[in-house]
C-alpha cells in the first residue's frame, strides 16, 4: 500500500493517566509500548513509511530501539504534532492513530486501507449501547457514535484542514469542519484507548513488563581550583577549594548522572548538557541530576538502588557522607538503605594521590515500571 503512510502519535505527556512514567513508555515484555504497537500496525500493510511522532526530549533515545521508522519531534498539542508529521507525508492518503489505542484489529486497519478513496476522511465508530444524556435531555443513542483511530485522510485534505489556530480532538473534526467529506465505518471494542491507569486492565494484547534489572555505571574525574566553592553530591565541603569545570563540578552528581544513564541505554551526560552550552555554565548539579532522574522515570523505569565509591585523598569525605547520602536520596526517592556511598583514598599514587583532585565511580540499577501492580 505505497500509496499511504501511517504516522504514529507518541509525544503526549500522559497528564490524565497520572503516573509518573509516560504510557507510551510502559514495557510490554522488553519493549515499550510506542514500539510493540508501530510494529504491529506497520507489519498490517505495506505502507511507503511509518512515522512515529515522540516528544523532543525524547526523540534521540527512541531512535536506538528501531532504525525502520523515520522519527519526528512532536509539538505542544496533537495538532501541532500531527502538522509536524504531515512535513514529512509525501503520499496521497496519510493514516494517523494514537499509540494509545494500542490493539487496533488487523481488519480495522485494512477495512480503512481498501476504503481510502470513498471520502476525504474514513473513519472507525462504534456505537453507544447505554442512555444518552445531553444538557439535562435523553437523546436517541442509535443517532450518537464514538470515533476511534486510525483514521485514514487524503493527506493535502488534512494538512488545510489542521492549518489553522482552532485545535480539534480529531483529524475527521478538522476535515469535516472544512467542507470534507467523511466516511465511517465499524470499529472495534478491542481499539480501547489507554487514557487512565484502569484502562489497562482492560487492554487484552498487552503482556506485563519482564522482570530484568539493568545496571550502568559512571565515572568523572576533576581537578582542583584555587577560589571556587567545592560542591560533592550536592553537598557544600568547606575546604576553601572547588572543582574545575564548566559546572560546579561536582564530580559524584555527574558520576551518579552518567550510571543512571547508562543503565537505561541513553547515552551520557554530555549529550544532554554540553560543556558548549552556556545554559549550563556554573549550574548546580543537582538540577542536571533532577533532570535525568525524572527522565528516566518517564520512559518507564525505577531506580532499585545506587552504589558510589569516592576516591579521594582531601579533602575528608567521611564527615559528609550521610549528608551526602540525605541528598541524593530526595532527588531519586528511593529507600535510603539501596543508597551506599563508600570513600577511600588513592594511597599517595597519582593524580589523586599528589591531592590534584577526585574522583568517583558509580553504579546504578534500574527495572521497569511494572504498570500491573496496583
Amino acid at each position: 500500500m505505497l500509496d499511504t503512510t501511517l504516522v504514529i502519535l507518541c509525544a503526549g505527556s500522559s497528564t490524565r493517566f497520572q503516573k509518573n512514567v509516560k504510557k507510551q513508555w510502559l514495557r510490554i515484555g522488553n519493549d515499550p509500548l510506542w514500539l510493540v504497537v508501530s510494529q504491529r500496525l506497520s507489519s498490517y500493510s505495506d505502507f511507503a513509511k511509518v512515522i512515529i511522532v515522540g516528544h523532543k526530549d525524547e526523540l534521540s533515545y527512541m531512535k536506538r530501539f528501531s532504525s525502520d521508522f523515520i522519527y519526528v519531534a512532536g509539538g505542544d498539542t496533537r495538532q501541532d504534532s500531527m502538522k509536524n508529521a504531515l512535513d514529512n507525508v509525501e503520499t496521497e492518503y496519510v493514516m494517523v492513530t494514537d499509540v494509545a489505542r494500542s490493539c487496533v484489529p488487523k481488519e480495522v486497519i485494512l477495512e480503512l486501507l481498501e476504503k481510502r478513496g470513498m471520502a476525504d476522511c474514513i473513519v472507525p465508530t462504534i456505537g453507544v449501547s447505554d442512555t444518552v444524556i445531553y444538557d439535562g435531555s435523553v437523546i436517541n443513542r442509535d443517532h450518537t457514535k464514538l470515533i476511534q483511530t486510525p483514521q485514514l485522510s487524503k493527506t493535502k485534505k488534512l494538512i488545510k484542514a489542521v492549518d489553522t489556530s482552532y485545535t480539534f480532538t480529531d483529524d475527521s473534526g478538522a476535515i469535516k469542519s472544512n467542507g470534507g467529506t467523511i466516511c465511517y465505518i465499524q470499529g472495534s471494542l478491542k481499539s480501547k484507548k489507554i487514557t487512565f491507569e484502569e484502562d489497562l486492565s482492560d487492554i487484552e494484547c498487552l503482556k506485563k513488563p519482564d522482570l530484568v534489572y539493568l545496571n550502568g555505571n559512571g565515572f568523572d574525574i576533576h581537578p582542583f581550583v584555587e577560589n571556587k566553592k567545592m560542591f560533592l553530591g550536592g553537598v557544600f565541603i568547606d575546604c576553601g577549594y572547588g572543582f574545575k569545570a564548566h559546572s560546579d563540578g561536582d564530580v559524584l552528581l555527574h558520576s551518579l548522572t552518567d550510571a543512571l544513564l547508562g543503565a537505561a541505554g541513553a547515552g551520557d551526560i554530555g549529550e544532554f548538557f554540553p560543556d558548549t552550552d552556556m545554559a549550563y555554565e556554573g549550574i548546580d548539579s543537582k538540577i542536571l541530576l533532577e533532570q535525568i532522574v525524572q527522565f528516566i522515570t518517564n520512559i518507564g523505569f525505577e531506580i532499585v538502588n545506587i552504589d558510589i565509591t569516592i576516591v579521594a585523598q582531601k579533602p575528608k569525605i567521611t564527615p559528609y557522607k550521610e549528608q551526602i547520602k540525605g541528598t541524593i536520596q530526595k532527588i531519586v526517592q528511593i529507600k535510603p538503605n539501596f543508597i551506599n556511598i563508600k570513600a577511600t583514598t588513592a594511597e599517595k599514587l597519582g593524580f589523586i594521590g599528589r591531592e590534584e583532585g577526585v574522583a568517583v565511580i558509580s553504579n546504578a540499577t534500574l527495572k521497569y515500571y511494572d504498570w500491573t501492580k496496583k
